[in-house]
């Protein structure tokens, strides 16, 4: 039996963005958008949606005098990506 599919983690860009994040203690905008390949415009939308849905924290503040977005993996986030790769599983047959 195959195991439902998280809608908002079945979408690329947001499966690209939260498997960056469980791999790094946080990331910043344009290391988030220069590793997706995202346009600025669609990557801020989609982390809108992961930071909605509780998947993620994003911090804005400055380096310098240049604004700095910062995203960082929660919980409930991490517990979301680990159901989505168990349930992908049950679709290529791997126990």
């Amino acid at each position: 039996m195959f195991k439902s599919l998280n809608p908002l983690l079945h979408s690329e860009l947001r499966l690209a963005v939260v498997s960056i994040l469980v791999g790094v203690e946080s990331a910043d905008f344009v290391f988030l958008r220069e590793q997706t390949g995202a346009s600025a415009g669609n990557l801020s939308v989609q982390i809108d949606k992961l930071q909605k849905a509780g998947y993620i924290t994003v911090e804005k503040g400055f380096k310098g005098k240049m604004p700095c977005t910062t995203c960082r993996i929660t919980e409930q986030g991490i517990a979301a990506f680990e159901e989505y790769v168990e349930s992908l599983k049950s679709y290529i047959g791997v126990r």
